[in-house]
């Protein structure tokens, strides 16, 4: 007994130690819960039924199961559904919709892994796909197993797992239509190889879950083959005030937990936060009814003004705060790190943000409202 209370131990502590650990390490203790007591069927090669996933990712108050992301049931279904017919599943929306954090939640509930990924980029290669070679074993044997580097899409053909293509649309036409036989007829060739090793038919359990922003889907054009291939899911951004904000509270929380600092971001100075951001992207902000207002009017910035961004200038924020001066975030630290995401290279969304701060902020009411426009003079 003493010797399993050091191994849980000593897991958690090298938790801890991880900047940002997988889901299936992150949620280990929930899984376990969910395939101890999921009596339903099983598509073949899954690790939880339909019916669980949708529980590990949405939440489940019977089971102590916390919602992961903020979407609606019918879109999780369908997500779902589309990769229990072992049709590939293709996820779009604005930057910072929390994509690929979806992708990894449906990786883990179908899989019990998710970190079979490739992030595309202008690049990326096909060998880093499908598999290279280890060149010392290559000169020496020739091609042979042995001397094969299996890559993410090998390993998921050949485990029966999910594998993720984060951003495809930023890989080479040629780097993409590379899939095309793996999702039609599940198989991989490899030439180099002979007899049984010269190709890989994919097991139960084997599909492709790929992300796409909308402002990145016209670098590299999908072909209309690979398009075909594809369940396509639209992610869109959170339309209620009051769940985006606690989904900041929330990840932001745990995220300055993880920094080693004893102190939250004031609830006050989130509201400011998530209200900018929103009137910002023209979603309607707390109290302007569910038309946007007279936010509708707003400038949009071409910088992304999503939640996911929101999170991140919400753990600066404290960070700043106590490390700096060992104390919790005000409305004057959250102008000096909003400013960071805002204006990046582009003069007009900083003339934007300053109009923003005279039009929007110095109409509204409350204590910290005024303590924000009043540090308006820290905007670079």
């Amino acid at each position: 007994m003493a010797t399993s209370n050091k191994s849980k131990d000593a897991a958690a502590t090298a938790q801890q130690q991880l900047q940002r650990p997988p889901a299936e390490i992150l949620y280990a203790a929930q899984l376990a819960r969910l395939q101890a007591q999921d009596k339903d069927p099983r598509p073949p090669g899954w690790v939880l039924s339909l019916k669980a996933a949708r529980s590990f990712i949405l939440g489940d108050t019977a089971l102590d199961i916390a919602p992961k992301i903020v979407a609606p049931v019918a879109s999780i279904e369908r997500m779902l559904v589309t990769l229990a017919t072992g049709r590939g599943l293709m996820l779009v929306g604005e930057p910072g919709t929390a994509k690929s954090m979806l992708s990894e939640l449906l990786a883990t509930a179908i899989s019990g892994i998710s970190t079979l990924t490739i992030q595309g980029g202008a690049s990326i290669t096909e060998d880093q796909i499908k598999y290279g070679w280890n060149y010392a074993l290559l000169i020496n044997e020739g091609p042979s197993p042995r001397a094969m580097v299996p890559a993410p899409l090998y390993l998921g053909m050949q485990q029966g797992q999910v594998v993720r293509f984060e951003e495809i649309t930023r890989a080479p036409l040629e780097v993409q239509d590379c899939l095309l036989g793996m999702l039609s007829d599940r198989v991989m060739a490899v030439p180099e190889l002979s007899g049984e090793h010269g190709m890989l038919y994919a097991r139960e359990g084997f599909n492709i879950i790929a992300t796409a922003n909308t402002r990145d889907r016209g670098v590299n054009e999908m072909s209309a083959a690979l398009k075909r291939r594809f369940d396509f899911e639209t992610v869109f951004p959170i339309l209620d005030f009051d769940r985006e904000l606690a989904l900041v509270q929330e990840s932001s929380t745990r995220l300055l937990a993880q920094s080693g600092i004893p102190k939250t971001v004031p609830a006050p100075v989130l509201e400011l936060l998530v209200s900018t951001f929103r009137d910002l992207r023209g979603a309607p902000a707390k109290g302007d009814g569910g038309n946007g207002g007279s936010d509708a009017a707003m400038d949009r910035l071409t910088a992304v003004m999503s939640t996911a961004e929101a999170v991140n200038v919400a753990h600066a924020v404290g960070v700043r705060a106590w490390f700096l001066e060992q104390r919790e975030g005000s409305p004057a630290d959250l102008v000096d790190c909003i400013a960071g995401t805002v204006v990046k290279d582009n003069a007009d969304d900083r003339a934007k943000l300053r109009r923003y701060f005279e039009q929007k902020a110095a109409k509204r009411s409350g204590t910290h409202w005024r303590a924000y426009y009043e540090a308006r003079h820290r905007l670079p």
